[in-house]
């Protein structure tokens, strides 16, 4: 049993690192290492350079709480509400911005890219986040009650 809760531990340390890495990473690439003004102009107020900034800082900090995650467990928590949040940011966009999508491709394939996608990772790394801290918890109250 114990050889299995390392193994998933492992898994869930690698997926902190992946998040991590696709939001700074992610970030660099679509921005085009901030200089795609289409980018930041089509909703300001969610990327703007701070912004942006902001969304490389969260990725620093699922990589900083990787190895430990199970020690700060309500951490996946708050992140994983972090990324609900821009899931419904980008639901709300595109239910206000949709019939925009194939003017933005026209001008940038990238950023038509971008504004059509970046919910379904939100989406896809919140509930990855919310998976490691139930096991977080579990493992918790298990240990607690050994």
């Amino acid at each position: 049993m114990e050889d299995y809760r390392v193994e998933n531990e492992k898994w869930i340390t690698q997926g902190f690192i992946l998040a991590g890495c696709t939001n700074i990473c992610g970030t660099l690439l679509f921005s085009r290492f901030f200089t795609n003004e289409l980018l930041m102009e089509i909703d300001s107020k969610t990327f703007s350079g701070v912004g942006l900034g902001g969304i490389m800082l969260w990725g620093l900090a699922y990589i900083a709480i990787a190895c430990c995650y199970t020690k700060a467990c309500a951490i996946s928590a708050v992140f994983a509400l972090e990324k609900f949040f821009y899931t419904a940011v980008w639901v709300d966009w595109l239910a206000m911005h949709a019939c925009e999508l194939k003017a933005i491709y026209q001008q940038d394939i990238l950023t038509g890219f971008f504004y059509s996608i970046y919910g379904v990772n939100d989406l896809t790394f919140g509930i990855f986040f919310l998976y490691a801290f139930i096991k977080a918890q579990k493992q918790k109250m298990e240990t607690e009650n050994d």
